[in-house]
């Protein structure tokens, strides 16, 4: 996602938070950014860095989930040589790798006790040395701190340092999900359109049905997931699969309550009928998968390996969906694999 997304997100609930990121850019104040996977921590920070006198410098990021304690201490702090078995030569951190710059700490609630000491002391003293070393290295980074996590429960379980959250929590961001802001969801469809449009060469569009269906669905993945979905639509050509996929979310619940002036979703079963929402849930997904691997096929000229690393499974797999999905093989199909008879 790129920092022009902050500039997109224009609704009311995101105004407080750019008036903000204005405000507390232009100091060096430890900031703690709060929200959902997906809601756009990282735009921020960028942007906070972005407007700040250490904007020519480097922003750095890292994610504290994404590696075990010993290489995330070698990740941040550096080490000497020999320092562990596979340290044939000496590596800064980002810590100096950032130096006079930013560093963001994403999912800063993975980081673990032991880390989260040493990062309290580089807080208070702005020093620190390499993991294997002696030598004190003093550092000038403005730090960010982001989670998805309930910190507050974190420090109850006693899996997260007090002293280091009120150090890092000087200044508190908080970013709302996507579904309390749905205002900005065809400002950013649009967005993600253009750029995977002139990414991939195509001039695909959104009709306006599949727009509608996007306000309506909760976004459990927020802008993360908008992306990912506008980019589904231009790399398959159609959004046909994508539209068909969030109706069937909706019918598993995908949303709370129904935008003003629209219908929710509804199933109007015959007084007497008993209905089931898991089965109802089950067909829409079965029919979503069918639209899709259908769709696929269709662009490939019926070619099923071709279609298979499209769809990212197995060629045998496919092979089952489509017959379980009752879809007649084209006589014009063309496959580097050999045909295969496929019992019903």
């Amino acid at each position: 996602m790129s920092d022009a997304l902050l500039t997109l997100c224009s609704s009311g609930k995101m105004q407080p938070i750019r008036d903000l990121v204005a405000k507390v850019a232009a100091t060096n104040t430890t900031i703690l950014l709060r929200g959902e996977s997906g809601v756009g921590k990282e735009v921020v920070g960028r942007a906070i860095h972005k407007a700040s006198p250490r904007a020519a410098k480097q922003f750095l990021k890292v994610n504290c989930a994404a590696l075990p304690s010993e290489l995330l201490e070698s990740e941040l702090f550096g080490h000497e040589k020999g320092a562990f078995t596979g340290a044939y030569r000496q590596k800064p951190g980002k810590f100096e790798a950032a130096h006079q710059g930013t560093l963001l700490l994403d999912e800063i609630g993975e980081m673990p006790l032991r880390l989260q000491a040493k990062l309290l002391h580089v807080l208070q003293d702005g020093e620190f040395s390499r993991v294997g070393g002696e030598k004190i290295i003093d550092t000038d980074v403005r730090l960010i701190a982001a989670t998805n996590r309930d910190l507050e429960a974190s420090m109850r379980a006693h899996q997260f340092r007090e002293d280091l959250y009120y150090r890092l929590n000087v200044i508190e961001i908080r970013i709302p999900p996507l579904r309390e802001r749905r205002d900005e969801i065809p400002v950013l469809a649009d967005h993600f359109l253009k750029k995977f449009n002139a990414q991939y060469g195509r001039s695909v569009e959104i009709p306006g049905e599949t727009l509608r269906a996007f306000l309506d669905y909760e976004w459990p993945g927020n802008i993360r997931e908008l992306e990912n979905a506008v980019k589904r639509v231009v790399v398959l050509g159609s959004a046909r699969p994508v539209h068909v996929e969030i109706v069937a979310n909706l019918a598993r619940g995908g949303r709370s309550t129904p935008r003003p002036g629209t219908a929710a979703l509804e199933v109007r079963p015959s007084s007497d009928t008993p209905i089931s929402l898991k089965d109802i849930a089950r067909q829409a997904a079965r029919e979503a998968e069918r639209v899709a691997i259908k769709e696929v096929l269709d662009r490939v000229h019926w070619n099923r390996a071709k279609a298979a690393r499209l769809l990212q499974i197995s060629y045998k797999a496919l092979l089952y969906k489509i017959v379980q999905c009752g879809l007649v093989v084209q006589d014009t199909e063309k496959d580097d694999k050999p045909k295969e008879v496929m019992a019903s």
